[in-house]
């Protein structure tokens, strides 16, 4: 697996991003309700005045992990919230120097609070989070039979397309009706 590669930031603005929409005020995926926003940060930063912030997106991650489990939890798959160990220790160390930072994380969690869109697509864009290519992927991705799911039509490699197209995937869901994107762990 080529982890080497994964830009760790974007990751976790992929997932900040998803983890917003996701929530009750926005597409109602998962059973957070402005957590990541205004009202979010106004009930936390009492408690963690320093990475507040971090400790809002925590929660909303464990909360979008838990419920994406429920809908649709595929063995031997990745999701955007649970990949392979590897990369999610890799993930937690960078997450501990983001905390060190918590200072340069302020205006994307600011611009974060503010999102009141509900198309993932759309949003990720605006964040300037995917690239030509990836739009061009999200283009061919469909929810599986029963609507709860979005495979990717190619095995996990661990680069940063993969990620990004773990996060587009949510797209094919709509308000009130998660589908969990997920693709395969190539096991050979």
């Amino acid at each position: 697996m080529m982890k080497a590669g994964i830009d760790f930031d974007r990751l976790l603005k992929l997932r900040l991003v998803v983890a917003r929409i996701g929530e009750m005020d926005l597409a109602k995926w998962w059973n957070t309700r402005g957590q990541l926003g205004r009202l979010g940060g106004a009930a936390i930063r009492r408690g963690f005045p320093r990475t507040h912030y971090f400790a809002q997106a925590r929660s909303v991650f464990a909360v979008a992990d838990f419920r994406c489990s429920e809908v649709f939890d595929p063995p031997q798959s990745v999701t955007l919230w649970r990949l392979p160990e590897s990369v999610e220790e890799e993930f937690q160390a960078h997450w501990e120097r983001c905390l060190d930072q918590a200072d340069t994380w302020k205006a994307f969690f600011l611009e974060l609070e503010a999102l009141k869109e509900t198309e993932v697509k759309t949003a990720l864009q605006s964040f300037d989070l995917i690239t030509h290519d990836d739009s061009e992927l999200f283009s061919r991705l469909r929810r599986s039979a029963e609507g709860r799911a979005v495979p990717l039509p190619a095995p996990f490699t661990g680069t940063n397309q993969d990620i990004a197209s773990l996060a587009l995937g949510f797209g094919c869901g709509e308000p009130g009706a998660l589908a969990v994107p997920y693709a395969r762990v190539n096991n050979t």
